[in-house]
């Protein structure tokens, strides 16, 4: 290969120098993989020591693709260089960048070619045309929707919200320990409602912790200092903080004292502009950097600002809520179902249904200090669809246990859909999950449900989905839900998309994986197709015959609200096989042409440099 085309050089030099070299180059790498290929390289001459060609030996190893070089000949006029009008083809064939003009060209040279001589004329090498495809402007996740794009002046009921479930748990919810990582780790990826289960503790201080178990226990306190240092760390936009409140009045108190003096000016105590008659709540925008608290709450946003002036120290008053679940019990589920006997069942067919007993009435004492602190997220009984439409509020929202949702949304989806136009309704996985397991958030999301929370501490397929979810919008933690859910008239279901429905035909061609560790040896590519409102997901498993390019065609009802996962296997055995790493994200932020999916392992993390390389288009 022409010397040239490389824009380094020096004398010889060891494994140390060599690392310090490619980082300076700015090349990702595996240690272990370059510690091998450096053995390799000195293996073949006495020493520690290799010279300038062996380092290009091992550059070309870690950073050549014979894809990319094969990109880069075919627009090419002699192997060598490509010429800016050249680059604009290939942008405009290949990467379906029909806007690219020359000044596209020419600041993609300027900011990847790295031989002057060569970003002089105007001109890209393969060195830089390897940097570019590199790049996070070819990633498969648009480049645009890296930071916030959507409307967000949009009232907060029109917003997915990213929102996590025991937050304080960093494992099972029987008897894992509570932790202020949980908040810690919530906040950094962008999550925007957190919960905090509050119990009296010792010295009149509340505790955070699952009740009635052996979790382990945490001052309510100190999870609030956490809260005011993190807060508004990875977003801007409104945090809420939704308490399941167990505590004493005493107690009660406390919270709220701790809550004013740590937040201070981060925390909303009032409505917006003194406004307590509103029709439909704020926007993110206008609520930027303010913690909301969601908790029940005594009275009226009116009676809670004529307390304001008063000092309501040592008053709590009584709330009723039916004795049915409440919006913070996480007990659903819990009961086993005895099975009937054939004769019983046959004996509940012929006779009526008895009577339904009158729900007991529960009295939960709310201190007045704490409950003037809820502005516009208040705790609500959830009734009935008609119930809500009739009494509830904007500012009321309603939390729902993931079984109850799942047969609503089975046997009311156009109320259910309607419902969550007008209130924030927030999903929790049912009380059986002693596992911290998670249920599927997208079929929720179908309905437009906007707090679904998930145990952020457990990770696997679904919470995959709620990160690639919240990717979008800049990764902020509010995503915006499509019109035909903030329609109030909308006839939407997902089962009967109608006229909603925006047909995508989606083709994706996986060319390779680039993963050191396995040396590009990807094969027997699956594909699982699900209905066209849940995630496309693609498995890619591990063999010993590589075969590529096989193109996988999808059409897809409601891409506004599909996701799209690619997941890397190695195929152990036939039966056995080891997860490596996967990628999720919104099919709406697709980027189209050549572009490198970059894999995540199973804690989160980036496997650097392991990607995929795939070809993209839909229409």
């Amino acid at each position: 290969m022409d010397e040239n085309r490389y824009p380094f050089s020096f004398g010889n030099t060891d494994l140390d120098g060599c690392i310090r070299l490619l980082e300076k180059m700015q090349i990702t790498f595996d240690e272990d993989h370059l510690k091998h290929i450096f053995k390799k390289t000195i293996d073949k001459h006495s020493g520690d020591i290799i010279s300038m060609d062996d380092f290009r030996a091992i550059y070309r190893a870690l950073v050549h693709r014979p894809e990319f070089e094969e990109l880069f000949k075919a627009y090419s006029i002699d192997g060598n260089i490509l010429p800016d009008g050249q680059l604009l083809k290939f942008l405009a064939k290949e990467q379906f960048q029909t806007e690219a003009d020359e000044t596209t060209a020419l600041e993609i040279i300027m900011k990847y070619e790295p031989i002057d001589e060569v970003r002089k004329r105007r001109q890209m090498s393969f060195e830089g045309f390897i940097r570019y495809m590199n790049s996070d402007e070819c990633s498969i996740f648009k480049s645009q929707h890296r930071s916030v794009y959507q409307d967000m002046t949009q009232p907060l009921c029109d917003y997915f919200i990213s929102s996590s479930h025991n937050t304080y748990l960093i494992a099972d919810q029987l008897m894992g320990p509570s932790h202020l990582w949980g908040y810690t780790s919530a906040l950094l990826k962008g999550c925007r409602c957190l919960e905090i289960d509050c119990w009296d503790g010792h010295n009149n201080e509340p505790i955070v912790y699952h009740g009635h178990t052996l979790t382990s226990k945490i001052p309510f306190r100190s999870v609030i200092h956490v809260i005011d240092k993190y807060a508004f760390m990875s977003s801007s936009y409104p945090l809420v903080l939704s308490l399941e409140n167990h505590c004493s009045p005493k107690q009660q108190e406390v919270m709220a004292s701790c809550l004013k003096t740590i937040l201070g000016d981060k925390l909303l105590s009032s409505p917006l502009g003194g406004e307590t008659d509103m029709t439909q709540l704020p926007s993110p925008e206008a609520l930027k950097f303010k913690v909301l608290i969601k908790n029940k709450k005594v009275g009226t946003l009116e009676q809670s600002m004529l307390r304001m002036e008063e000092d309501s120290v040592g008053e709590a008053e009584e709330v009723s809520d039916s004795d049915a679940q409440s919006d913070d019990d996480n007990s659903e589920d819990m009961s086993p179902v005895r099975p009937k006997s054939p004769s019983k069942r046959k004996s509940d067919r012929r006779s009526s249904p008895p009577p339904q007993k009158k729900p007991k009435v529960r009295k939960t004492k709310i201190a007045l200090a704490l409950s003037d602190l809820v502005v516009y997220t208040k705790s609500q009984k959830f009734v009935g669809f008609e119930h809500s439409l009739q009494h509830q509020k904007c500012w009321e929202n309603n939390s729902i246990g993931e079984s109850q949702a799942r047969r609503l949304a089975k046997v009311s989806a156009p109320q259910f859909i309607a419902h969550t136009t007008r209130f924030i309704t927030r999903i929790y996985p049912k009380g059986s999950r002693m596992k911290s397991s998670n249920y599927n958030p997208q079929e929720f999301w179908n309905i437009g449900c906007q707090m679904v929370a998930l145990n952020f501490q457990t990770p696997g397929t679904y919470m995959e989905l709620q990160d690639g979810k919240f990717l979008d919008n800049g990764g902020c933690g509010y995503v915006l839900k499509p019109a035909f859910l903030r329609d109030l008239n909308t006839t939407f279901t997902p089962r009967n998309v109608g006229a909603y429905s925006k047909p995508m035909s989606l083709s994706i061609r996986v060319r390779s994986l680039n993963d050191s560790r396995y040396n590009n040896s990807v094969t027997e590519e699956k594909k699982k197709k699900q209905s066209h409102l849940n995630p496309v997901s693609f498995l890619f498993s591990l063999a010993l015959c590589p075969k590529w390019n096989e193109t996988f065609s999808f059409n897809i009802q409601v891409p506004e609200l599909a996701m799209i996962r690619f997941c890397v296997e190695d195929e152990v055995s036939l039966v056995n096989k080891e997860f490596l790493g996967q990628y999720t994200l919104p099919v709406m932020s697709l980027n189209t042409g050549y572009r490198n999916i970059p894999l995540i392992s199973k804690d989160g993390t980036r496997l650097e440099p392991a990607s995929l390389f795939a070809h993209v288009w839909y229409y």
